[in-house]
This record gives C-alpha cells, sequence and structure tokens, in this order.
C-alpha cells in the first residue's frame, strides 16, 4: 500500500467517551441554567451538549442528598457481596452432590436388577 492509499482517520467520527460532571461543575451548570431567560433554555442545553432529564436528575439529588448525591459514582457493576457469592457456591454443590446421589442410587437399583436377572437366570439353567 502506497502513502497515497491510506486511509486517514476523521476526527469527527472517533468514538466519544461519557461525559463526566463532578459535583461542582453540576451545581454550576444548573445556575446557569436557571439563570437563563425563558426561550433560551433550550438552546443553552444544546449549546453544552445537555438534556433537561440529565439537569432534573441532579436537581432531585441535589435536593434529596446534597451536594455529596451529586459527586460522580463508580462505573460498571457494583461488587457482589462475598456472603451471596459463597451461597451461591454452596448452591451449585448442593445441587452437584444431589446429582451425584440420584445418579448412585440409579446405579445401585440397576445392579439389583441385574442380580435379580443373574439368579433368575441361573435358577432356570440348573435343574
Amino acid at each position: 500500500m502506497t502513502k497515497n492509499e491510506e486511509v486517514l482517520t476523521e476526527p469527527s467520527l472517533e468514538r466519544r467517551t461519557r461525559r463526566r460532571f463532578s459535583a461542582a461543575e453540576k451545581q454550576r451548570l444548573l445556575s446557569e441554567h436557571e439563570q437563563q431567560p425563558h426561550g433560551e433554555k433550550g438552546a443553552w442545553l444544546r449549546r453544552n451538549g445537555l438534556y433537561a432529564a440529565q439537569l432534573a436528575e441532579w436537581r432531585r439529588t441535589l435536593g434529596e442528598t446534597g451536594r455529596q448525591g451529586l459527586e460522580p459514582g463508580k462505573g460498571g457493576r457494583k461488587a457482589r457481596d462475598p456472603k451471596d457469592r459463597e451461597i451461591e457456591k454452596l448452591k451449585r454443590q448442593k445441587a452437584k452432590a444431589e446429582q451425584r446421589a440420584q445418579r448412585a442410587e440409579e446405579l445401585v437399583d440397576l445392579q439389583k436388577k441385574l442380580f435379580a436377572l443373574i439368579e433368575d437366570h441361573n435358577s432356570e439353567s440348573s435343574p
């Protein structure tokens, strides 16, 4: 491939990452939004790349839990409680043990039937 045939990436098409706002930024944005005149709020939201629902959620969180509630949380799944993991592990072990016990009982029944067939065969063949 020559240099003329190389494909250049366009920065505007690059994958965007999710924006994260600190508590101070959220409070600043909330106060700026409230200061906007009625007809300008939508344009202000578009300029800042925000949604009215985001601001409503931030406002609700601020009212319920205060500034600490506005701090960004950790991403991803929450760590499971070690007790829950242990319970699941024990449940799997129990199910496996029950399955083995069931299989053993079936084998014992099969052995009993086999011995009964052998005895019947031996009793028929001996006069």
